[in-house]
């Protein structure tokens, strides 16, 4: 529960300030052109408000609403969310949207992405100054890799170090490793001290890459236990700090990933079981280890618990490894946090392609996916670079050119300048009750798939 509150906290607080910002960029641009806006608000607001207030001889009402869906800036003679049509019944006024020049206009709709965007790149910035950049090179990680049998037939053996491909070194074993790996046709390593390389066809489905289990590449991690928790299957079987496991239901085990992936193995098992006596029995288990000093395997049998725990950690080797530093001045960090964020930018946007496959919308998660990146306790390194993320994906998805978002209005707005003529008020209502209803539908479908996530329940 804790956790739970923890993430959660991180995601509202993250959420109100690039919707605070957000509309803050349309609303700076509405009052530099003397458009009238009447309604500042964070978060929706339907039939009530948390909080509101109106300063006197001012014609906004400041507000935050109780629907964490966003927020929204009510800009005078301009169709929006609000359906609000009666004022288009009237003569325009100087001070309403409908009246000012395209240009102003187009402006004011771009003011919240502009704002998300440079806010982003403003973060990172900030982040590489105050913490600068850690993180552990690809080809420091000595102990090698682990493959699945797709990435064997490609030619990789267990153990190979990744180095790089002819777009260069890999930085750090993360997203943009696996985007190279797909994209690659040349994949230099290093096996058994001797640099190599093999070929790779170039276009590698990155989404399988990620979601197989197990995945096309993972890092080694050793078989040796760390520790084990009192009470628990580890310790009733024997277990102890130092023990190598070497086996487990009969399969060999060299790496906690061997253990990791015969561990899945059983839960594919138990998603099938109908009766708590089919759950027992896709528990039971036998374990192979080895006792520190000796060379005679131990074998035990086990019941994992409901969460299919066994109450051992695993030696982290990550800690082992070389880490690389790099610190950055005041000056420094401000263009490469731009390149930083651009690169966040291009990662986000290339991948999106995978989102019309099957799998990848199944992948499309909601308000719990988000809050589920946040890091269980609170960090303020990562909450600044999860909230500039989700700042580069705010921005992104809101100049999208789909009625109701600001990239919709952008859209009609520059129709109108290239051929001169407004779009009909009748057409704009349309529009945007047709992105309305878009929006919500993506919403639902997202967050059913969180459901159906917790749930364990696959389509």
């Amino acid at each position: 529960m804790e956790i739970f509150l923890i993430r959660a906290l991180q995601f509202v607080l993250a959420i109100s300030l690039l919707v605070l910002l957000h509309e803050g960029g349309h609303f700076f641009f509405a009052r530099l052109f003397g458009v009238r806006v009447e309604k500042f608000y964070v978060f929706f607001d339907p039939w009530f408000s948390l909080f509101k207030f109106k300063p006197k001889n001012s014609d906004t009402t400041y507000g935050i609403g109780w629907l964490p869906l966003g927020g929204y800036c009510k800009i005078s003679g301009m169709v929006d969310e609000s359906f609000d049509t009666k004022q288009l019944e009237k003569p325009a006024e100087d001070w309403e949207f409908r009246s000012k020049p395209a240009w102003q206009r187009l402006l004011i709709m771009i003011g919240g992405v502009l704002v998300n965007f440079l806010l982003a790149l403003f973060i990172y910035s900030m982040v590489l100054f105050t913490w600068g950049d850690n993180y552990i090179k690809v080809k420091d990680m000595t102990m090698g890799m682990k493959f699945n049998t797709e990435a064997k037939a490609l030619g990789f053996q267990d153990g190979d170090i990744l180095v790089g491909t002819e777009k260069g070194e890999f930085k750090d074993f993360g997203a943009d490793m696996f985007r190279d790996l797909a994209e690659a046709h040349r994949v230099d390593i290093i096996r058994k001290g001797e640099k190599m390389s093999l070929s790779l066809p170039g276009n590698l489905d990155l989404l399988g890459m990620l979601k197989t289990t197990p995945k096309f590449v993972m890092y080694m991690m050793p078989n040796t236990v760390d520790s084990v928790l009192p009470n628990t299957p580890a310790m009733q079987a024997g277990i102890r700090k130092g023990d190598k496991v070497v086996a487990f239901n009969g399969k060999p085990i060299d790496s906690y990933n061997d253990f990791s992936n015969e561990v899945g193995r059983v839960s594919d098992v138990l998603t099938t079981a109908q009766t708590p006596a089919d759950s027992l029995k896709a528990r039971r288990a036998t374990i192979s280890f080895i006792h520190q000093g000796d060379s005679v395997p131990v074998v035990a049998n086990v019941i994992l618990t409901s969460d299919l725990k066994m109450g051992m950690v695993f030696t982290n080797n990550l800690a082992d490894y070389k880490q690389t530093h790099v610190e950055y001045g005041f000056f420094e960090s401000f263009p490469a946090g731009v390149n930083y964020g651009l690169n966040v930018l291009k990662g986000y946007v290339g991948d999106m392609k995978y989102l019309f496959t099957s799998d990848g919308a199944k992948s499309i998660g909601g308000f719990g996916a988000i809050g589920s990146l946040f890091p269980p306790t609170w960090d303020w390194h990562m909450f600044w670079l999860m909230t500039a993320f989700l700042s580069i994906i705010l921005a992104f998805m809101n100049i999208l050119p789909i009625p109701a978002l600001d990239g919709g209005h952008v859209l009609f707005l520059l129709y109108e300048i290239i051929t001169r003529r407004k779009p009909g008020e009748k057409f704009m209502i349309v529009a945007e009750y047709v992105g309305i209803a878009l929006l919500f539908g993506l919403m639902i479908f997202a967050n059913l798939n969180d459901v159906l996530r917790f749930f364990n329940i696959t389509y």
